[in-house]
């Protein structure tokens, strides 16, 4: 079953290539949306696929690469809408 996950990213995430390598894990887990920079320095995703898919996604997202430190991962939950292109 498709679903949604809207991420709100916040710590030191611009600036260290995290759009990057969250558009890298979303493309192997084969999810569809985008990823962006924010002005208040954090970063928001809105991605939609299987659920099991959006959970290791949301989870990676907690980790992010190695030079980012996160502190937190607001993650809101939907149906899927199917309006979203192939790459994160």
């Amino acid at each position: 079953m498709k679903r949604r996950v809207h991420l709100s990213i916040r710590g030191r995430v611009q600036g260290v290539c995290y759009r990057m390598y969250a558009q890298e894990e979303a493309d192997r887990l084969d999810l569809t949306g985008w990823v962006r920079n924010c002005y208040d320095a954090s970063v928001e995703s809105i991605a939609e696929g299987e659920e099991q898919a959006l959970t290791e996604f949301a989870a990676w997202c907690r980790q992010g690469p190695s030079h980012s430190s996160v502190t937190t991962v607001d993650a809101d939950y939907s149906e899927a809408t199917g309006e979203l292109t192939p790459s994160v």
